[in-house]
């Protein structure tokens, strides 16, 4: 199949899909299970206000918070959740490893909302000074993708550096213990270390990746588009709630993860409006890219097309 026919399918099952969630009422089903991150601000705002409850009375939804996207998807892929979020680099991965998941929207790019950081006094100050280093990241996350664009902004290889895959906290403690020189990490990690000053960034995700959020979910979800469409509804008003009241929203937020308010306030003010719908052509084209530079540096099993983990429902 050509590149050309392949894009038109990839669309047109965009199209369907976009179309079938403009249509219908949810029923609400006996249970809702979603999973979540720290960094995961929409779903853990929507979980705070309570609205999904309100739109799906009689519904026992159950949230599972998860340390990153990989550990969310595996979590997805098992039947134990029934929808989540995760930055760009986990469906990728959990795809070319034949995990059933689906994509079924996505939230604008935010790609001031992760970074490569080293500490205030480190001598590396560009990206090429990561040659030879050991950077810490969470294997298969979005800090994984933003990683090998630095690296290959920097004229580098892949081999030129030592990756350190680790799960946030712990790469945390590895970079404080000097066992690392580098930590790539995505908010709330990276404002924490920002405001703290513990750390600086030696490059945000801007100009190396667009740091997109996408929802997925399980086949079975993925087809009730009513219900898909009431989730992103409530997660759109949620982020509308959140920017109008910020005060209440980085108070409820911090007092959620354990975090001052200041940290939380750099990460919603640089996160900008994030409303949740079906995936356009854009980001479908921009997570392909996501694949193919995992593909290309064998760091997945496999090629993968993107599409072909698409939420296909009929109109």
């Amino acid at each position: 199949m050509s590149a050309h026919t392949t894009r038109r399918a990839a669309l047109a099952i965009l199209a369907t899909t976009a179309a079938a969630w403009r249509q219908g009422h949810a029923q609400a089903p006996a249970a809702l299970r979603i999973g979540f991150q720290k960094g995961s601000l929409n779903l853990a705002f929507l979980k705070s206000y309570g609205l999904l409850e309100q739109r799906l009375p009689g519904t026992r939804i159950q949230w599972t918070e998860f340390p990153a996207g990989p550990q969310l998807l595996e979590a997805l892929a098992l039947g134990s959740v029934d929808v989540g979020a995760t930055g760009d680099a986990p469906p990728v991965f959990a795809q070319a490893a034949g995990k059933d998941v689906v994509y079924i929207g996505a939230e604008p790019p935010k790609p001031d909302s992760s970074a490569v950081l080293v500490k205030p006094d480190s001598p590396l100050k560009t990206l090429a000074d990561l040659k030879g280093k050991r950077i810490a990241l969470q294997k298969g996350s979005s800090a994984h993708f933003l990683t090998v664009q630095a690296v290959k902004k920097a004229g580098l290889t892949w081999a030129d550096i030592q990756p350190v895959y680790l799960p946030p906290a712990e790469a945390r403690a590895a970079f404080e213990r000097g066992s690392v020189d580098a930590w790539a990490v995505w908010d709330p990690y990276y404002a924490a270390a920002e405001i703290s000053g513990e750390l600086r960034a030696l490059a945000t995700s801007r100009g190396l990746s667009s740091n997109n959020t996408f929802y997925l979910a399980s086949r079975a979800l993925s087809q009730q588009p009513a219900l898909v469409r009431t989730i992103f509804q409530a997660l759109t008003d949620t982020d509308a709630r959140v920017r109008t009241d910020r005060r209440d929203a980085v108070q409820r937020y911090a007092d959620f993860a354990g975090l001052p308010t200041s940290v939380v306030q750099r990460m919603v003010e640089r996160r900008g409006p994030a409303p949740v719908g079906p995936l356009t052509a854009q980001l479908l084209a921009e997570q392909q890219q996501v694949a193919d530079a995992f593909a290309e540096l064998a760091l997945i099993p496999r090629p993968i097309r993107i599409a072909d983990a698409l939420a296909q429902v009929k109109a």
